[in-house]
């Protein structure tokens, strides 16, 4: 018998929306610095089935959103779930954490978006009227769903952390995790297998979307790469994650297949037929509303930029993340307007036709530094205009040719 919680729970809430005019509370999200989550496997002696743990602050302790001055309601956030079971394996952590998205979001009255450290949770007013006070009752949801649509978990145990300092000690571990994660996948090329992975986890907010997962090429959300694909599917063969057969290879510089083509016509609800894996024009990937960060044309330069969704202001063209995103979400092929992992940043296959990151001339300090060793390998590093250098599209093309970026000096010629 499934327990009582103050909401109901069910796949019918997955596209419900917490705007802020409903916002009672929010975690995570743009703005707080500190937020994550992570799954981690023990061993099932190791956990404390079913247990549920709050550190800091919980829901009715704290200050809600205040709809007169636009003040408060945001705050830190760890979700640490332990998970095991005999036919668990390490590549099944990155599975179990994306689904966190799916089950906060099957919660009435909740709203997830993001992943891993960019994760964002908020709660509306009605289910704070209906008595939804504690962050532990939504622990208890994640340990009923996980053990309720994943036999696989034979133990479960939620820890929910709120306290700004104990998150921002625990995040560089998380960031580790992540980084391990990654670099795994950078072992191999798509040319090395036959087979890619689809992820439709996002189609209640994006409906023609379906982000298609190579070796070199991160889900939209970069949170799950080629062998979290591989897990997932063997996990949860009815799930979000699917295996998609490669097929004949079309365009080796564009990255298209007849298998991704075939699935994009299938699960775009006949939308759209082709998509270019390594492009940003014509056919570029659909874009969900989880991506970390969005490609976008600069036509001035005729080069491309990145912001990030953390990035705060305006960008070199002039336009928000927020605003950017809402032109480029919900499932749509955008010409010049790619939702992307962050990862992709250092994937040989990043836009490869074109021109790859050597066509990049401006790039948040934040992101450019993360990926320095990425920029350095090709001697862009300082050839790449930030924030702190350039403000405008005005500027723009003076600063490059003045630090003789080689797109810019005419150095650079496009594959194929």
């Amino acid at each position: 018998m499934a327990p009582e919680f103050h909401t109901d729970l069910g796949p019918q809430y997955e596209g419900e929306v917490v705007r802020k005019e409903d916002l009672y509370m929010e975690f995570g999200g743009p703005k707080v610095a500190h937020k994550f989550e992570l799954v981690t496997l023990k061993r099932p002696e190791e956990i404390e089935n079913e247990k549920v743990e709050l550190i800091g602050p919980d829901i009715s302790e704290l200050q809600p959103y205040d709809d007169a001055t636009g003040e408060g309601g945001s705050y830190p956030i760890a979700v640490l779930v332990d998970v095991g079971g005999a036919e668990l394996d390490k590549d099944a952590e990155a599975i179990i954490e994306r689904k966190i998205h799916m089950y906060t979001n099957y919660t009435q009255g909740w709203y997830h978006m993001n992943q891993r450290q960019d994760a964002w949770y908020r709660m509306n007013k009605d289910a704070a009227k209906k008595g939804f006070l504690s962050l532990k009752e939504l622990g208890e949801i994640f340990n009923f769903l996980f053990t309720s649509e994943m036999p696989i978990i034979e133990a479960i145990q939620t820890t929910i952390i709120t306290d700004d300092e104990k998150v921002a000690q625990l995040l560089p571990g998380a960031l580790a995790i992540y980084k391990a994660r990654d670099d795994r996948a950078l072992s191999l090329r798509d040319e090395d297998v036959d087979t890619f992975y689809g992820c439709v986890l996002c189609q209640s907010f994006a409906p023609t979307h379906v982000s298609i997962i190579t070796p070199n090429r991160i889900a939209n959300c970069g949170a799950i790469n080629w062998f979290d694909g591989r897990a997932a599917a063997k996990i949860d063969p009815e799930g979000p994650i699917f295996a998609i057969p490669k097929g004949e290879l079309i365009d080796p510089v564009k990255g298209e297949y007849t298998g991704a083509n075939k699935v994009e016509y299938e699960r775009s609800m006949g939308t759209y037929d082709r998509v270019y894996l390594y492009s940003a024009f014509e056919h570029p990937h659909t874009s969900c509303g989880c991506f970390e960060a969005i490609v976008f044309y600069i036509p001035e330069a005729d080069a491309f930029g990145l912001v990030h969704r953390d990035f705060k202001g305006p960008t070199v063209i002039g336009e928000t993340f927020s605003h950017m995103a809402g032109e480029t979400s919900g499932g749509r092929q955008v010409e010049g307007r790619l939702g992307t992992g962050l990862e992709q940043l250092r994937s040989p296959k990043f836009i490869q036709a074109d021109g790859g990151r050597k066509r990049m001339v401006w790039i948040p300090r934040e992101i450019l530094n993360r990926y320095r060793e990425a920029f350095e390998a090709e001697g862009l590093y300082d050839k790449i205009a930030t924030e702190n250098e350039v403000k405008t599209v005005d500027e723009l093309v003076p600063w490059l040719e003045e630090h003789h970026h080689p797109w810019i000096m005419g150095e650079v010629e496009l594959p194929g």
